[in-house]
Protein backbone atom coordinates (compact mmCIF):
# COMPACT_ATOMS: atom_id res chain seq x y z
CA UNK A 1 0.00 0.00 0.00
CA UNK A 2 1.46 3.14 -0.94
CA UNK A 3 1.60 5.72 2.29
CA UNK A 4 -0.74 8.62 -0.12
CA UNK A 5 -3.62 6.05 0.68
CA UNK A 6 -3.21 6.71 4.37
CA UNK A 7 -3.15 10.40 4.25
CA UNK A 8 -6.39 12.44 2.94
CA UNK A 9 -5.52 12.11 -0.44
CA UNK A 10 -7.83 11.19 -3.48
CA UNK A 11 -7.90 10.72 -6.67
CA UNK A 12 -8.20 13.97 -8.76
CA UNK A 13 -9.35 13.97 -12.21
CA UNK A 14 -10.08 17.16 -14.12
CA UNK A 15 -11.44 18.06 -17.71
CA UNK A 16 -9.64 21.15 -19.17
CA UNK A 17 -10.94 22.84 -22.02
CA UNK A 18 -8.31 25.08 -23.77
CA UNK A 19 -8.50 27.35 -26.91
CA UNK A 20 -6.22 25.91 -29.43
CA UNK A 21 -2.53 27.70 -29.86
CA UNK A 22 -3.61 28.38 -33.66
CA UNK A 23 -6.96 28.18 -34.08
CA UNK A 24 -8.22 30.03 -30.57
CA UNK A 25 -11.93 30.02 -31.65
CA UNK A 26 -11.56 26.36 -31.10
CA UNK A 27 -11.67 24.40 -28.11
CA UNK A 28 -9.20 21.17 -26.93
CA UNK A 29 -9.90 18.75 -24.44
CA UNK A 30 -7.46 17.32 -21.68
CA UNK A 31 -7.46 15.11 -19.15
CA UNK A 32 -5.68 15.09 -16.18
CA UNK A 33 -5.29 12.74 -12.86
CA UNK A 34 -3.46 12.34 -10.39
CA UNK A 35 -3.32 12.36 -6.39
CA UNK A 36 -4.42 15.69 -4.48
CA UNK A 37 -5.76 16.77 -1.40
CA UNK A 38 -9.41 18.15 -1.47
CA UNK A 39 -10.53 20.81 -1.23
CA UNK A 40 -7.40 22.99 -1.74
CA UNK A 41 -6.02 20.56 -4.82
CA UNK A 42 -1.83 21.65 -4.50
CA UNK A 43 -1.10 19.15 -6.97
CA UNK A 44 -3.66 20.51 -9.76
CA UNK A 45 -3.00 24.32 -9.05
CA UNK A 46 0.45 23.70 -9.17
CA UNK A 47 -0.17 21.95 -13.08
CA UNK A 48 -2.36 24.80 -14.16
CA UNK A 49 0.68 26.95 -12.96
CA UNK A 50 2.75 24.99 -15.43
CA UNK A 51 0.46 25.27 -17.69
CA UNK A 52 -0.08 28.68 -18.10
CA UNK A 53 3.67 29.45 -17.76
CA UNK A 54 4.80 26.91 -20.00
CA UNK A 55 2.01 25.82 -22.69
CA UNK A 56 0.76 28.50 -25.44
CA UNK A 57 -2.85 26.96 -25.21
CA UNK A 58 -5.02 29.52 -23.15
CA UNK A 59 -7.01 28.17 -20.29
CA UNK A 60 -10.99 28.26 -20.80
CA UNK A 61 -12.42 26.14 -18.00
CA UNK A 62 -11.81 23.75 -15.99
CA UNK A 63 -13.65 20.86 -14.19
CA UNK A 64 -12.67 18.56 -11.19
CA UNK A 65 -13.68 15.17 -10.04
CA UNK A 66 -12.43 13.42 -6.89
CA UNK A 67 -12.81 9.86 -5.25
CA UNK A 68 -11.50 8.71 -2.04
CA UNK A 69 -9.15 5.76 -2.45
CA UNK A 70 -10.05 3.77 0.46
CA UNK A 71 -14.15 3.26 1.19
CA UNK A 72 -16.01 1.20 3.49
CA UNK A 73 -16.49 -2.31 2.03
CA UNK A 74 -19.94 -3.19 0.97
CA UNK A 75 -21.80 -5.64 3.36
CA UNK A 76 -24.52 -7.64 2.19
CA UNK A 77 -26.72 -10.17 4.43
CA UNK A 78 -27.76 -13.66 3.35
CA UNK A 79 -31.34 -14.57 4.00
CA UNK A 80 -30.68 -17.78 4.50
CA UNK A 81 -28.94 -19.86 7.43
CA UNK A 82 -26.85 -22.63 7.09
CA UNK A 83 -26.40 -25.14 9.78
CA UNK A 84 -23.77 -27.96 9.59
CA UNK A 85 -24.02 -31.10 12.24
Amino acid sequence: MNLLHLKPYRLTTAEILYHMPDHPALLQSFIWQDLDLAPDFPVLFKFLEFWNRSLDGKLHSVKVATAGLITPAEFRFAGVELKLH
